[in-house]
């Protein structure tokens, strides 16, 4: 059940609406169900509804005038409560309808329990599935009505009402979601043929903006460019920016002046101040020769998703929700480049992740600087043709999203919930889409029988409990030949295994040989170190009493350079 509540300064105009025909005739039988002492007149029932409509907004406004006699009425002294009951919920019966309508007048302070100078109000029904709550907001003793946050206290109520009365449970949000469109910016977009209103289009040019830029600077230089928007800088008196504005540039007024939009408006992340802040936790970045040595900016963007459930399962709620947003960030990127085909998928799966970047915790941006610094690196630095770096990325951003669905219902955050449920929908499709390609090709350079039957006794060592299931899946035959590229670029393929497995468990992996493909992929494409650095690094961690001589040769093992130099903990 949902509460929407508004104020006006007519009673007479919306006794009239709520006893009237309605916008469309849409009103049938439009009746009191109760009121504030249980004794107003009735216009839906009375056999003289004029006389009787007369009568009860005389009864509602008697102190609004008194009040207004003595200069303390409110201007806006018309407070308007619709509640509707989800699609699907049972029809409620008058009484039902009287009891809620009192339980929210006194939750929301309009008329506290017990109070008898609470102000008037009626409750009328004029549909199965709704009623109106009318009150002035004067009380008997010609004070305004205390209903501060008298939405949240609705609301708070009507959870309580959906489980004592056996009702659908609403998903209910924290008032961190970006500001919906308003009727009539939806028919507007309608009118002019757009799906979605100029709000939510202009809320993904600047999203996609911000994942893309290094500084402010660079961020308002895209939106500068960007095809079909306005931008207005507003500066400081020292020149810095302080704010922006943006319009689309066939979104005008009834003057023919653009429509616009501040950031903050479009979502509260959005503000100048936020996204700087966000820019400003990007990673540093290093100097050519260090370049040379860092991943490809996609396997290094997969590394850090990879690691994204790790740090949602740790204590630092700060850290968790600054690497849901940098995720976000990742999904808007990855959209912005995606073959056609599947582009669409993933914007949709980015404009729904987007919900589920926010919440009342504050993120900590600094603690997901490498996936930040990795995303910005991808715009610059396509994927391969073949599809296999991106079929990567979306295999680890798939559990991304279930590690982030699972950590908001922990905090009970029901929109950001239902937010990555639907995110992962799109997410798989475009996965399904891209995976079969870069799998199939990997599968027709299956390596030699006796080397399989070694990989496959690696793979039973290393993850027993998955041994059957990777098997015997389809894309066994990719893993293998993953196996046999990591082994040729000089690393050994059961530490490569055990690794991969270490770093996060397969709970959550549709395909467990699809995902341990992609990361034993992501390894074999880079060079592994050194003998001469492998034996260095066993003489800088072996114990005092080893001597060089008794510590032999290590085989090549696996690294995983990041750009975060601490090591993982076990």
């Amino acid at each position: 059940m949902i509460a929407k509540i508004s104020s006006g300064k007519s009673t007479a105009g919306l006794i009239r609406y709520l006893y009237g025909p309605g916008r469309a005739n849409e009103h049938t039988d439009p009746h009191l169900v109760t009121s504030w002492d249980g004794y107003a007149p009735d216009p839906g029932r009375a056999d003289d509804s004029t006389a009787a409509r007369k009568q009860l907004i005389d009864d509602l406004d008697m102190r609004v005038k008194q009040a207004d006699r003595l200069g303390r009425a409110p201007k806006q002294h018309v407070w308007h409560c619709s509640l509707r009951a989800a699609p699907g919920d049972r029809i409620l019966e008058d009484g039902e309808w009287a009891d809620i309508a009192r339980r929210v007048v006194a939750a929301t302070g309009i008329t506290p329990a017990d109070d008898p100078d609470g102000c008037r109000w009626i409750a009328v029904r004029h549909a199965p599935d709704h009623i109106h709550i009318a009150a002035t907001k004067v009380r008997g003793d010609l004070r305004s009505a205390r209903h501060w946050n008298d939405y949240l206290t609705a609301d708070r109520e009507l959870a309580a009402i959906e489980k004592e009365y056996g009702l659908q449970r609403v998903i209910r949000g924290d008032r961190t979601a970006a500001k919906r469109p308003h009727r009539a910016e939806q028919e507007k977009a309608l009118r002019n043929g757009q799906a979605k209103a100029a709000r939510e289009r202009l809320r993904t040019v600047v999203r996609t903006a911000a994942a893309a830029a290094t500084d402010t600077e660079e961020f308002l230089g895209l939106l500068t460019h960007s095809k079909g928007v306005l931008i207005e800088v507003l500066y400081f008196p020292s020149g810095e920016p302080r704010g922006y504005k943006v319009a689309l540039e066939n979104d005008r007024n009834a003057k023919a002046e653009p429509v616009w939009f501040s950031g903050s408006t479009l979502a509260p992340d959005l503000s100048l101040p936020k996204i700087q802040s966000r820019l400003a936790a990007a990673e540093v970045p290093v100097s050519a020769a260090e370049e040379r040595l860092r991943p490809h900016p996609w396997h290094q963007a997969t590394a850090a998703t990879e690691r994204i459930p790790h740090h949602l399962d740790q204590p630092d709620a700060e850290a968790a929700q600054a690497h849901l947003a940098a995720f976000g960030e990742a999904l808007d990127a990855v959209a912005l480049t995606a073959p056609p085909d599947i582009r669409t998928e993933l914007r949709s799966a980015a404009s729904a992740f987007e919900r589920a970047t926010r919440s009342r915790v504050r993120a900590e941006h600094h603690h997901a600087r490498a996936l930040r610094g990795a995303v910005k690196a991808m715009l610059r630095e396509p994927a391969p043709k073949d599809g296999g770096a991106l079929a990567m990325f979306l295999d680890a951003a798939l559990l991304a999203v279930i590690a982030a669905a699972r950590w908001h219902d922990r905090r009970e955050h029901e929109q950001q919930v239902a937010a990555a449920h639907k995110s992962l929908l799109h997410l798989q499709a475009a996965y399904d889409r891209t995976a079969p390609g870069p799998l199939a090709g990997l599968s027709q350079r299956r390596p030699a029988e006796h080397v399989a039957h070694r990989y496959v006794r690696c793979i039973r060592q290393a993850a027993p409990a998955y041994a059957d299931q990777t098997l015997n899946d389809p894309a066994a035959g990719a893993l293998l030949t993953a196996l046999a590229d990591a082994e040729a670029a000089g690393h050994d393929p059961a530490r490569v295994l055990q690794a991969v497995i270490d770093e996060r468990a397969l709970d959550d992996a549709r395909s467990p040989a699809r995902t341990l493909t992609w990361r034993v992929q992501r390894i074999a494409q880079r060079t592994a170190p050194s003998r001469q650095a492998l034996a260095a690094r066993a003489r800088s961690t072996m114990p005092l009493a080893a001597t060089p001589a008794s510590v032999p040769t290590p085989a090549a093992t696996l690294t995983e350079p990041t750009s975060n130099s601490r090591p993982r903990r076990r």
